[in-house]
């Protein structure tokens, strides 16, 4: 039998040849490989709400969604999509023009990106950034230019004379993440209003990646972009259920935007997964109705949690950025005597049975991450508790 292939040529697409395996990947190979408590992969390791569970039980039984659900999303997630960002944020949208569902936040980043840059067109994106944007900027053909997030005053922030010289002829689109992941950074009204009057002048589509939405913390406030002067018709925001109700198996998201934009977002996911997750999406119409009880003591109870591994990795020698939101948490190596994120992180599970993240994989730039690492906080408190123990008595 001949090799696969008589051509020369790579087989891989040469716009992915970067990418590879994800880091995640490799960082929970090594979690199971050496039983290390896995703070790196960004999911709970408990189930969501009991009543959102049963309400998906409840619609496999009653034979809904289990064909294929509508191309838009189950008209009852739509709605209740909307109703939510009508209640949240004072946000009106069509639940039959201005809303699409997705296979999670995943795809719709996936599929506005595809639909909405062309070959040679810029985007704009925060560095670090979740390592999705790059290669979904990259299979549509398009240049990323990184604004890198540095650190200030014990967080991470935005230079906006920086943001504004990124922006060229070629610039198609803004990339926004907020609350931001890894660092947990949280855009403020000046912020958001500096960006959205550079949006208006320019001319710019904005995607806005909103998925930890429901996870800010102390003096921080969401506030979605879209609700800015001149940003409702130029903005696609991404929600997901994954992250606000602990579902992420599920893979459920949606974007809102204006009929314009979800009709092109649509043209590239349907050609993506088509539709997915049906009876999921019935029990997420249940769980965005939920009363703003449960949002308040979801966010309460990751608060805590940040405060109890911030306070270990403290304790532990790392220098820590406290995050405004998501459920993580950036740290500074330098102070352990360490610089390379990567090593750190390889080198970890064996040191002191814990898993961590390097931020430099979230960066063009690899070197302004290099001495910056990732941990997950959305995890059990005894799971959290028992880390910071290890994380200040390693081995070696």
């Amino acid at each position: 039998m001949t090799g696969m292939t008589s051509s020369a040529r790579p087989l891989l697409n040469r716009r992915l040849a970067e990418f590879g395996t994800t880091i995640f990947a490799e960082m929970s190979a090594l979690a199971l490989r050496t039983g290390s408590i896995n703070l790196g992969q960004g999911f709970p390791d408990t189930d969501g709400p009991e009543e959102v569970r049963e309400a998906a039980v409840r619609a496999l039984r009653d034979g809904r969604g289990n064909q294929y659900p509508p191309g838009p999303g189950v008209p009852e997630l739509r709605t209740a999509v909307a109703a939510h960002q009508e209640r949240r944020y004072g946000l009106a949208y069509d639940p039959d023009t201005e809303v699409l569902v997705t296979a999670g936040a995943t795809e719709a980043i996936a599929a506005a990106l595809l639909a909405l840059v062309e070959p040679g067109d810029e985007v704009v994106a925060f560095e670090p950034y979740y390592d999705s944007y790059a290669a979904c900027i990259a299979m549509a053909g398009g240049t990323r230019v990184p604004v890198t997030l540095r650190p200030h005053e014990g967080s991470f922030r935005l230079d906006l004379d920086e943001l504004r010289a990124a922006v060229t002829d070629r610039t198609r689109l803004l990339l926004i993440n907020t609350p931001h992941n890894p660092t947990g950074t949280v855009l403020t009204r000046e912020e958001l209003t500096a960006i959205a009057e550079l949006a208006v002048e320019r001319d710019l589509l904005v995607v806005t990646d909103e998925v930890y939405e429901h996870l800010v913390f102390d003096e921080a406030e969401h506030l979605p972009l879209a609700t800015f002067p001149g940003m409702r018709e130029r903005t696609v925001s991404i929600g997901s259920a994954g992250k606000t109700f602990s579902f992420t198996g599920w893979k459920v998201g949606w974007i809102t935007a204006a009929p314009g934009l979800v009709s092109a977002v649509r043209s590239a996911k349907q050609f993506l997964t088509y539709v997915s997750s049906g009876p999921f999406q019935y029990a997420v119409a249940e769980a965005l109705a939920l009363p703003d009880s449960y949002f308040d003591a979801f966010r309460e109870d990751m608060r805590a949690k940040r405060d109890l591994l911030s306070s270990g990795l403290a304790e532990a020698g790392f220098k820590v950025f406290k995050p405004a939101g998501t459920y993580f948490v950036t740290t500074d190596i330098r102070p352990l005597g360490e610089s390379d994120g990567f090593a750190f992180c390889r080198a970890l599970p064996e040191r002191a049975g814990v898993v961590a993240i390097p931020n430099a994989v979230f960066y063009d730039n690899r070197e302004e991450g290099a001495p910056f690492v990732r941990f997950a906080f959305c995890k059990r408190t005894e799971v959290l508790e028992e880390a910071a123990a290890r994380l200040k008595t390693p081995t070696a």
